[in-house]
């Protein structure tokens, strides 16, 4: 052991010495960090938090015009004449003159049924006939022989009298033949079909060699004349109230005469190039579903449409200082449409509306909003009810809103 340092005491050695002034900077250390905490707190207690600004979204004042909207009704197409070709007589389908989907002219033969059976009933009836002529020559010259006798009293006058019945049974018989003639040239005509007016083929169930007769439940073909077409639709009781409403006329007909044109919207949505007009309204309501029927008449001269058919019509009313409000500034929620108002404090509510109808891309309203409220148009879907907004006009939606 070193001499000097066996002289120095043990507490003054330098590993005694360096644990204490470690200790001691470790507790300045946290000492600093607590007190570098606390100022922090104070300082954020100080300093108050920014509120953001309110947004600033666009605003419209509500104002009335005059506008038309489009009421859309389920719609059934028609042929001017829908007719079935059913055979008149019963026999074998001879031939067949027409495909499925062809268009035939009135009068243009269709089918031939086997016509010997019925060319045999007009022979007979013409034998008949002939053999009725030759009764009454007979008849007459009776009556011929015997009308000098009487006036010579040579016979009595029962037997003119008789012969006179004779020639009577005779011309009767005559006519009954020249009838069975008639009815039997009916027959053979009726193995001829023709189109009774000029239109489209249906089906063809019946195929050549087929038996056929007029008691057939499914008909030969159908017939359907579509140079114009009708479109049945039915309105409610409250929308034809509603629609006799909107239009002048002292009677029903009145009203009819004046009604705009409607227009067709076809399966695929497309709308169909001519417009039709409102020509008929049934006589009474359909007691199963309360609704009265309508129809349209639709120019069709290229066969565009053809029976069976279905589509829409659009129907349009009018409107007087009608309040239009923009879809695009509307939010449903759980089958109700809203609007937000802006009140004189910039505050927004959110307002139900009721919608009557459509008028391009506005909605009509009927309650909820008035002449001169003020709406939000966009940036509705952040809005909150109570909510503070800085207002921005616009004139370019406004002009929009009042288009008709």
């Amino acid at each position: 052991m070193n001499p000097e340092n066996a002289r120095i005491p043990k507490i003054f050695k330098r590993e005694n010495v360096q644990p204490i002034k470690t200790n001691k900077m470790k507790n300045v250390i946290i000492t600093s960090f607590i007190l570098a905490l606390v100022l922090s707190s104070c300082a954020d207690k100080n300093q108050a938090p920014t509120a953001p600004p309110p947004p600033v979204l666009p605003v419209l004042a509500i104002t009335s015009a005059n506008t038309t909207t489009d009421a859309e009704y389920p719609a059934a197409i028609q042929g001017t004449v829908d007719v079935e070709i059913r055979p008149q007589v019963s026999g074998n389908l001879d031939r067949i003159f027409v495909d499925e989907g062809a268009y035939v002219s009135k009068g243009q033969t269709l089918f031939k049924i086997n016509e010997r059976p019925f060319r045999e009933q007009l022979n007979n009836a013409l034998a008949s006939l002939h053999a009725a002529e030759a009764a009454l020559i007979n008849a007459n010259l009776e009556v011929d022989k015997l009308t000098p006798l009487v006036q010579n009293k040579v016979v009595s006058d029962y037997q003119l009298k008789t012969a006179k019945a004779s020639q009577k049974i005779a011309a009767a018989n005559i006519e009954q033949a020249k009838a069975m003639v008639g009815s039997a040239k009916i027959n053979l005509g009726y193995t001829n079909v023709t189109a009774p007016v000029s239109g489209y083929i249906g089906r063809l169930p019946k195929k050549q060699g087929s038996l056929v007769s007029a008691s057939d439940v499914e008909p030969l073909t159908t017939l359907s004349d579509v140079h114009e077409v009708f479109a049945y639709f039915s309105l409610s009781e409250t929308d034809f109230i509603n629609f006799k409403s909107k239009y002048a006329g002292n009677s029903l007909g009145d009203k009819i005469k004046k009604l705009p044109p409607v227009n067709l919207i076809l399966a695929d949505n497309t709308d169909y190039p001519k417009t039709g007009k409102i020509d008929m309204v049934d006589g009474q309501f359909d007691k199963t579903t309360g609704a009265i029927t309508l129809r349209a008449t639709f120019p069709n001269a290229n066969g565009t449409l053809r029976s069976g058919n279905t589509g829409r019509i659009r129907l349009g009313l009018n409107h007087d200082d009608a309040i239009l409000v923009p879809q695009s500034a509307t939010i449903e929620m759980q089958d109700k449409v809203f609007v937000f108002t802006v009140g004189k404090d910039n505050k927004v509510t959110k307002m139900p509306i009721t919608v009557v109808g459509k008028s391009g891309t506005n909605y009509l309203i009927k309650e909820g909003v008035k002449t001169g409220d003020q709406i939000v148009l966009s940036g509705i879907d952040k809005l909150q009810d109570g909510q503070a907004i800085q207002p921005e006009k616009s004139t370019k939606v406004a002009q929009v809103t009042n288009k008709k």
